[in-house]
């Protein structure tokens, strides 16, 4: 998977790295795959980003498919393998239409048959390209989720950016993948 981290072995895991460890494995992932091995070095850090992550992904008030479609636009934007691979499955299933999701893959504006999924795509992708959200986009992001879910896209971006960057900094893949779908 990656030469650029230490092995870890559960055996000789510190009492701190025991507790994030189960606290990842009993929330609602239930696994390890993605970036925790390599923040588990760091457990404080750990503990913070798997409790941040475990509200981003679940507590937005987002809907499955517009979290899994902000994820996605998220790993393509970071050309992040392994978060792809992870979430590529998920929005599928959460409804993110696969030209849609295959589309955010190529770097391709998407054809949207969803107001929503089209709002969400325009945030994040404006907040990626310019590292703004125009007035515009904004205001329609607010009248269609308010505030607080507004607040919370923007963490779950946020985060997932921080899972991307972990990801790719430490040449992490998915478990299970053997393919990639961005080039190296």
């Amino acid at each position: 998977m990656t030469n650029r981290l230490p092995n870890f072995d559960i055996a000789n895991a510190t009492d701190e790295q025991k507790t994030v460890l189960q606290s990842i494995l009993s929330g609602p992932r239930g696994n390890l795959n993605g970036p925790f091995l390599a923040w588990i070095h760091s457990p404080e850090l750990a503990d913070h980003a798997q409790r941040l992550g475990a509200f981003c992904r679940y507590k937005t008030g987002l809907s499955l498919r517009l979290s899994e479609l902000a994820i996605l636009v998220t790993a393509a934007r970071w050309q992040s393998q392994g978060e792809w691979f992870i979430h590529y499955p998920i929005a599928l299933d959460a409804g993110v239409p696969k030209a849609v999701a295959d589309a955010v893959q190529r770097g391709e504006r998407p054809a949207f048959d969803d107001a929503d999924d089209a709002l969400i795509y325009e945030f994040a992708t404006e907040l990626y390209e310019t590292r703004r959200v125009s007035d515009k986009t904004f205001a329609a992001a607010v009248a269609r989720f308010e505030h607080v879910v507004v607040i919370n896209l923007v963490g779950l971006l946020g985060y997932y950016a921080l899972v991307a960057m972990t990801l790719n900094t430490f040449g992490m893949r998915a478990e299970g993948q053997t393919t990639l779908p961005f080039p190296e």
